[in-house]
């Protein structure tokens, strides 16, 4: 069999099982063991599955978005380590920019401390936090989008391009070493991407579980930002050190 059969065929089990290990695809593929691990890894490289010990998962769809109350509920301790340390990089005097999401909004009670601070954000709920802890803000106009809190659109856009930035923080759907930087709604793409590359230094938080996951609208490369993680799973490890920093706050 081809290898591109031997894909087709890997990626056909996993519509039907979600979860596929080694030993079955060794049978069903008439394979050795080498040849299907180097499969897995290859198409794992492009995206399209995620490897597990002994097999593989289906990767996540690429159009989902989980609501704020699905993303608050997971790796909230995780969400709050990294979220000090994030916080901890600010000097005083700076203007930052808060991206929407649950991670950069456990950074908020940690800014308290942190002297002429001023924030500029895109997101409803974080402008109201930020408020209630007495901190300069600034939020951009635009449509909120209801399942993010997120402020979207041509005129958020517009605001956000006359901005500059000491430093930003933002959230992703997923970091991929090849495919980068990925957020499965392409408008709240646009917004994170001019906030990047608006700041002097930028900043993505993420937990352990967005590495080598893939989502439908590309951000930015690797390259494009320091990550800020409760940790990088080892096997990936090499991988993204390699195109960037790598501050993982749970050793």
């Amino acid at each position: 069999m081809l290898t591109e059969e031997r894909h087709q065929a890997i990626l056909a089990r996993l519509e039907q099982e979600e979860i596929v290990k080694v030993s079955e695809l060794i049978q069903l593929l008439d394979a050795s063991e080498s040849t299907i691990r180097r499969d897995l890894q290859e198409l794992e490289d492009k995206g399209f599955l995620v490897r597990i010990h002994g097999g593989a998962k289906k990767s996540q769809q690429l159009g989902f978005e989980p609501n704020m109350s699905e993303k608050t509920a997971k790796f909230q301790t995780e969400k709050q380590k990294i979220a000090k340390a994030a916080a901890q990089t600010i000097k005083n005097g700076e203007v930052i920019y808060l991206d929407a999401g649950t991670t950069t909004l456990e950074m908020i009670p940690f800014l308290s401390a942190i002297t002429s601070l001023k924030v500029v954000t895109n997101s409803v709920k974080h402008a109201s936090l930020l408020i209630d802890h007495g901190i300069d803000t600034m939020i951009l106009g635009g449509t909120i989008k209801i399942a993010t809190n997120a402020v979207l659109g041509i005129n958020a856009g517009e605001q956000l391009r006359k901005l500059r930035f000491n430093r930003c923080f933002m959230g992703m759907n997923g970091a991929h070493s090849e495919a980068g930087f990925t957020t499965p709604d392409p408008e709240e793409a646009l917004i994170k991407q001019i906030a990047l590359e608006h700041s002097q230094q930028a900043y993505v938080l993420l937990d352990h579980s967005k590495f080598q996951q893939t989502t439908f609208a590309q951000v930015a490369f690797i390259e494009g930002a320091t990550i800020i993680t409760d940790y990088c799973p080892k096997n990936y490890l090499t991988k993204f050190r390699a195109k960037t920093t790598i501050m993982e706050v749970i050793q």
